[in-house]
């Protein structure tokens, strides 16, 4: 049977950058488009021509090589044409295949944001497209507040999308804007849009305000829209938008789309998607959402034992796709809700051949649960728990003992004569008898542990020359003054391998001081150092 071609539209850089906190460089901006164009995504929308010097700069040449290259700006002002609007000639001049206009299409808007009348509305919609044909750009049309306007004054919302089409916009893209409607709304307004625009010229653009973004760009594909926009990771300003990382999975992986409708994603691109998203947050400094759809680390993780046992039997009983199919994995957790299924399988996962009637899995699951007791957290620590595995295995040498440790904190005037903080650390380590004292200076505590740890650790100091610590996060397990503490840490290595590692105390510094001896054990361990 043949499916209908759908049309993925991504505007991360444009409307993703509007997000808090995100700002984008110019190399953040080349990387991004280059993997929305790799993974097959149709439309990359770079952002505002001339809306400042970084993205007049990006515009300066097509960025995309498959892609169709789109550039955002307003319609035509009231008044004037749109050979004499600078807006529109700053779009003429980019270097893009598409230009995307955007136009008032709720009555409200268009008297109290523009200040002019319905009619000026449609004639700058028309006027504006029909300039950009006319000098060989596709023309869209971002309908902002449609629904809103639609629900307000039906008519002339649609007026507003027919004049748009009948100008020669190749898309008419209804915008949720407030993010407000909902997917049964959704379905039913643009089926009533479909009956006076081709299904084959609607798109969705929805926001993510009640949390139905995706739910409501499928419910307009299946009421009729055959063009769909969205960012990475569901980036856009207030709660964002439709999550493409969630939606082109639902697309190509659930039957009811997947046999009816065809993308530019292939399923070998899609096993690229999760690290697509991953790299994003790399690039924006934030942490991953670990419970994020198809994408996040804990997208196929299980912790109940009694679900374990299942999914060690038969993946399918708790997954609803092959996580391999998105570039993810399956993790069973240990932890204290853990039974022998979760410890057997994450066994099997690091490679320890063990039988299941080995007295020694009993007690490395009293272990795990005693230690969760006491604050640890291992599904969030790989690498501590395989530690503590192999070392209830017998498996893991005796590296190095740590004799001793401190770590002074002060205030001293800087260069500029402004009071820095400044912290410094000294470690006594024992190698094979000889005795390694090591003392470094660092931004705050942790980081001159680090420094002063892995200084001088003897023959050993080979095997660590190319780590880095990227990621270090804290949580008080139990309040009061005496709180217990508990650190997360993650390390990477000049191979691309990274790990997480744990500690806990009531002493944040002795907790981090376990994290980061636990990371370097690990190091040396997968090195095969003796």
């Amino acid at each position: 049977m043949t499916r209908e071609r759908l049309t993925l539209f991504d505007t991360t850089l444009r409307d993703g950058a509007q997000t808090t906190g995100v700002d984008f460089s110019l190399d953040d901006k080349r990387h991004i488009a280059r993997m929305l164009d790799d993974l097959g995504i149709d439309y990359v929308e770079g952002g505002y021509p001339g809306a400042n010097p970084l993205d007049t700069e990006f515009f300066s040449k097509k960025r995309t090589r498959n892609a169709r290259f789109a550039a955002f700006g307003m319609t035509k002002r009231a008044g004037r044409s749109a050979a004499n609007d600078p807006g529109v000639a700053g779009l003429m001049e980019a270097q893009a295949d598409t230009i995307v206009f955007v136009a008032k299409s709720w009555d409200y808007h268009v008297h109290v944001a523009l200040g002019c009348t319905l009619d000026e509305n449609l004639d700058s919609i028309a006027d504006s497209i029909k300039y950009a044909r006319n000098h060989g750009r596709e023309a869209l049309l971002d309908c902002e507040h449609f629904f809103d306007g639609y629900k307000a004054n039906p008519d002339y919302a649609l007026q507003c999308a027919r004049t748009a089409h009948a100008a020669g916009a190749r898309w008419i893209i209804l915008c949720d804007t407030n993010g407000g409607t909902l997917p049964h709304e959704i379905e039913r307004i643009v089926a009533e849009v479909a009956t006076h625009i081709p299904g084959s010229h609607l798109g969705i653009h929805a926001h993510d305000d009640t949390g139905n973004a995706v739910a409501n760009s499928l419910a307009a594909l299946r009421a009729g829209a055959r063009h769909v926009q969205g960012t990475l990771n569901g980036l856009g300003e207030r709660c964002g938008n439709a999550n493409l990382t969630t939606l082109i999975p639902t697309l190509l992986l659930k039957p009811e789309y997947a046999e009816r409708f065809e993308t530019g994603v292939s399923l070998e691109n899609l096993r690229g998607i999760a690290k697509i998203s991953h790299t994003l947050d790399e690039l924006l400094n934030r942490a991953p959402d670990r419970h994020a759809p198809y994408v996040g680390a804990s997208a196929f993780a299980t912790k109940a034992g009694i679900h374990a046992s299942a999914v060690v039997k038969d993946p399918r009983t708790y997954e609803h796709v092959e996580p391999e199919t998105v570039g993810n994995a399956r993790r069973v957790l240990v932890s204290d809700q853990a039974g022998k299924s979760n410890i057997l399988a994450e066994l099997e996962r690091l490679g320890v051949a063990v039988s299941r009637d080995d007295p020694r899995v009993g007690r490395l699951l009293d272990e795990v649960k005693e230690k969760e007791s006491l604050g640890y957290a291992y599904e969030g620590a790989d690498a501590s728990f395989e530690l503590l595995a192999r070392s209830v295995l017998g498996e893991v040498p005796k590296y190095f003992d740590i004799e001793r440790f401190s770590v002074s904190v002060e205030r001293r005037t800087g260069p500029s004569g402004e009071m820095v903080g400044m912290s410094q650390a000294i470690v006594k380590v024992n190698v094979d008898g000889e005795e390694h004292i090591s003392a470094a200076e660092g931004n705050g505590p942790v980081n001159a542990l680090d420094l002063a740890l892995r200084k001088d650790l003897g023959k050993y100091q080979k095997y660590i020359g190319d780590l880095e610590l990227i990621d270090y996060r804290v949580r008080v397990f139990q309040g009061g003054t005496d709180a217990v503490t508990r650190v997360l840490i993650e390390f990477a290595d000049g191979e691309g391998e990274s790990w997480s590692t744990v500690g806990v105390s009531a002493n944040i510094i002795d907790a981090s001081f376990q994290a980061l001896t636990d990371a370097i054990v690990y190091k040396l361990y997968k090195a095969g150092a003796r």
